[in-house]
């Protein structure tokens, strides 16, 4: 037992400056290329002095943070000049995530984040920097089911449990579709160097670009590609590696990543749904990721929606609900799917945004039409693929709900009791083709609401359903 006052491990000065030094990065980049001569001794003075200032502040709240637990609660006190207290009760905390970045697993250090069903933004506390046999026991002290680290490997032989395997690793990395996501972040850091790249640069690749072939152009998108490929297939293997799910008694321990270990406890009263995700590139090979809807949780997790399995097989998936979450499933159930009459409303949608921006280029990049062409038989494809998917199961107090969100096609499954609402909407077109929209919610992160959409319900079924979450109801 934790009885006396604690402070957290002395390189916690230098965990706190991080979020300082991630967020001034780009600031002082440009302040190297802006400031020249006597202005740049300046501006390297003034940057140093306020990193100084800072660290010794650091360095104070260090000194004053610190922490105890008691049989009951977590004491922790902290404050630069004013003194605060917070307690918290064992029984409000509902999970502690163990963290190791490459940095702590270098020094045998962890980082605590404590979490209640009110941590809102935050972590309700936060130990940036414990030794790991004191984070170990930090858990065990405040589990009120006394999780020990120690038990991990009997954990591992007697309880219920998932390994991910280095070719589903390898499978998981390679179909990730995350060029979408480092393109963007490519294309943002590009857009904000714009002012220092020259005029005549712009002007002159333009020109380069209208005067070679359509070929070299493929080519050199073919290469960026394969590059940001690459990238995201590491990203998520290095993420993913190690990934472990075990089950212990009411609760899921998942241990994921490579370089940035990451210990995370799930409480299964938390769980609201289970979502099944299949990537448009994944869904040919018959592969699915499966999510948990949990409630509550805080901005400090960067985790976000928890995953329960990076990839594994749709033929898999009812075993693996049915070993670690039994109340959820069978997801192979028959379901009724959106009408065919309601076509033509996803197929509109789909090819909408493509005819707006034929406009744009066919005026000011006539040379490049051509690309509508494949835009727009790729947007009827998935606005087709939209259509195929909706569809609704009814199983007792269970409700199954697939569609396609984006390129991802989207399976949720949830109880009766964790819906919060139901909503039909329906517009003065779709009252013509008798049909409607299902929105229902339940709680997600931070306590707010998530929302789960299927367009174009045929009325009967959505009146169904409607009464089916209404007879529960009086219960």
């Amino acid at each position: 037992m934790i009885y006396r006052k604690r402070r957290l491990h002395p390189t916690a000065i230098f965990f706190n400056l991080i979020p300082l030094v991630r967020s001034s990065v780009f600031a002082i980049g440009i302040g190297l290329f802006t400031f020249k001569g006597k202005s740049f001794i300046y501006f390297i003075s003034i940057t140093a002095f306020i990193y100084l200032i800072t660290m010794v502040i650091s360095g104070l709240r260090w000194y004053r943070f610190t922490y105890q637990i008691t049989d009951d609660e977590l004491r922790i006190e902290y404050g630069l000049f004013i003194r605060k207290q917070r307690y918290i009760s064992k029984n409000r905390i509902q999970s502690i995530d163990l963290t190791s970045s490459v940095v702590h697993r270098m020094l045998k250090l962890v980082r605590v984040d404590i979490e209640t069903a009110s941590s809102g933004s935050n972590a309700e506390a936060l130990l940036s920097a414990v030794k790991i046999r004191e984070g170990e026991q930090i858990r065990e002290e405040l589990s009120t089911k006394a999780t020990v680290h120690d038990e991990i490997e009997t954990m591992e032989r007697t309880d219920p449990r998932y390994k991910i395997s280095f070719k589903r690793l390898f499978l998981a990395g390679s179909t990730s579709g995350s060029i979408g996501v480092i393109l963007a972040i490519g294309l943002f850091a590009f857009s904000e160097l714009e002012q220092f790249v020259p005029q005549q640069f712009y002007h002159d690749t333009l020109e380069w670009l209208t005067g070679v072939s359509v070929v070299i152009i493929l080519s050199i998108l073919l290469f960026i590609l394969l590059l940001l490929w690459m990238f995201g297939m590491a990203g998520t293997m290095i993420k993913y590696g190690n990934f472990t799910i075990i089950k212990k008694a009411e609760e899921l321990f998942i241990t994921r990543g490579l370089l940035e270990k990451k210990e995370r406890t799930i409480p299964l009263k938390r769980i609201q749904a289970i979502r099944i995700e299949e990537s448009i590139i994944r869904q040919p090979f018959g592969y699915v990721t499966i999510h948990a809807e949990v409630a509550g949780g805080s901005m400090d997790n960067s985790d976000g929606i928890p995953v329960l399995f990076p990839i594994m097989k749709a033929s898999e998936v009812d075993d693996f609900l049915q070993t670690l979450l039994p109340d959820y499933g069978p997801v192979t159930v028959e379901r009724t799917r959106i009408p065919k009459r309601s076509r033509k409303f996803y197929l509109i949608r789909a090819i909408f945004p493509v005819l707006l921006l034929s406009i744009g280029v066919g005026y000011f990049l006539t040379k490049f039409s051509w690309i509508l062409i494949f835009l727009l038989i790729a947007s009827l494809f998935i606005g087709s693929l939209r259509h195929h998917d909706g569809s609704y199961a009814i199983t007792g107090k269970q409700l199954t709900v697939t569609y396609r969100r984006a390129f991802h096609k989207m399976t949720v499954i949830v109880y009766h009791k964790r819906i919060q609402s139901v909503e039909e909407k329906q517009h003065i077109i779709q009252a013509c083709n008798n049909v409607a929209t299902l929105k229902f919610s339940i709680i997600g992160m931070l306590g707010s609401g998530t929302h789960i959409v299927l367009k174009d319900l045929a009325e009967a079924d959505l009146e169904q359903i409607a009464d089916w979450y209404s007879y529960f109801s009086t219960e």
